[in-house]
């Protein structure tokens, strides 16, 4: 019987937690800065790569149908009021979010029951978002801080295709059975190797914060797709044990593993995306730019009988004009830039003397650059004194393209944390 009192007890206060939130009205100075996003992929995309087993069909079938979905996050940021981007960027029908909360994550998918909080969205409980199209919940009370687990969870009562996903650690997403968004505790729930339509976390600041984007391909990912950490995630960490920080710092990892500057592979290439992943970011003010890999050593690949079209040709010209695009975009939305030298990649399938040869004039012209505010040389910092055409052994993590956790642990001390203060 005192088992029975004990479960009523957490039921009423899971119900009297998740109540709508009325909280009064922010001060003029208070303003929504990111505090954790993640770059989108279409799932149609990764569902037809062979070599990605995580977007294999699954026996239920690859869609959301009367069921909960509960992702966890991390904010770089602390603060006491929250607000989540529900994305449907790949979708091709409308897609309903009947219910949804946020609540402080307790491992395993579990929330504290007392901090669950009913998240709304324009002052309903519902939502439709449209093909293509984002939404923000309204603004929730939660106290949050950098590196405290989120959880977010959705109920969709209609049936949701999988289609706009992001490629982060495993372990951090679940789906259960039924309406399970007041539930501290998801029931027989079911692990997910891809993260769905949750793609963004704002925090309602009082104070300047500067929010610094890692734009780039999986050198710039890391830790979700590569297994070793990622140089934004220990940037961020350098940034929060700095004695001159003068503000908060919010860093945010918008890499895409396979991504390319100008042809679209996994992703949307990065001169489509950048507006959005980038400089559609709440508060952005500082973006850290790495492209170009993919789009030098893909250029080695020719299908039999499918020359590729000499618009997707690369040359370091066409890169070097792509990187001058995005310098430009930034700069006219008043941010601020710093771009990087692309790594070495000899012993790798995308290395021959003409690959190297272009790699060499990127790198030339990202080192003349005056019309930027920092440039990161990450190749300096990466590549092996015995040869410079490849990784660092002590920074190689094995397939002599991407850099191991040591590596990426260099990539951030690389960077000049003046340059991201001012």
């Amino acid at each position: 019987m005192a088992a029975v009192g004990c479960l009523l007890f957490v039921v009423a206060v899971a119900v009297q937690a998740v109540q709508p939130d009325a909280r009064p009205k922010q001060p003029a100075e208070a303003h929504w800065v990111a505090g954790w996003a993640a770059a989108p992929v279409d799932f149609r995309e990764l569902s037809a790569n062979p070599l990605l087993t995580a977007a294999a069909p699954r026996p239920g079938g690859d869609a959301f149908r009367g069921q909960t979905l509960r992702q966890q996050v991390e904010p770089a940021l602390r603060g006491e009021r929250v607000r989540i981007r529900f994305s449907n960027r790949f979708g091709k029908t409308p897609m309903r979010i009947a219910e949804a909360s946020v609540g402080q994550g307790t491992g395993g998918g579990a929330v504290s029951p007392a901090t669950l909080r009913k998240l709304r969205f324009g002052g309903r409980a519902s939502t439709v978002i449209a093909p293509g199209a984002e939404a923000w919940s309204d603004g929730a009370d939660l106290k949050v801080d950098a590196g405290q687990a989120v959880a977010v969870s959705a109920f969709f009562d209609r049936a949701v295709p999988f289609a706009t996903v992001h490629l982060q650690s495993p372990g951090t997403v679940w789906v259960a059975g039924g309406n399970a968004v007041a539930a501290p505790r998801l029931h027989d729930a079911a692990p997910l190797p891809l993260n769905h339509i949750v793609t963004g976390l704002d925090v309602m600041a009082t104070q300047p914060v500067r929010t610094v984007v890692a734009f780039g391909d999986s050198i710039t990912a890391g830790g979700g797709e590569a297994g070793d950490g990622s140089y934004p995630e220990l940037l961020a960490t350098r940034l929060r044990n700095s004695p001159a920080a003068a503000q908060a710092v919010s860093v945010l990892n918008m890499g895409i593993g396979g991504n390319r500057l100008l042809v679209d592979g996994i992703g949307p290439n990065g001169l489509s995306r950048f507006a959005r992943d980038a400089l559609g970011q709440s508060g952005v003010t500082h973006v850290m730019i790495l492209l170009g890999t993919n789009d030098i050593g893909r250029s080695v690949f020719v299908l039999p009988g499918r020359p590729t079209p000499d618009h997707e040709v690369a040359t370091a010209e066409r890169i070097t004009d792509g990187l001058q695009q995005l310098i430009k975009q930034a700069r006219a939305k008043g941010v601020k830039v710093l771009i990087g030298t692309v790594p070495p990649f000899r012993n790798t399938p995308y290395w021959t003397e003409a690959t190297e040869a272009m790699r060499g004039e990127v790198n030339r012209w990202i080192r003349s650059r005056q019309d930027v505010d920092g440039m990161i040389d990450f190749d300096a910092v990466l590549r092996n004194p015995a040869d410079p055409t490849t990784l660092n052994p002590a920074y190689d993590n094995g397939d002599h393209l991407h850099p191991n956790k040591a590596g990426h642990a260099a990539m951030a001390a690389a960077v000049d944390l003046r340059e991201l203060q001012e």
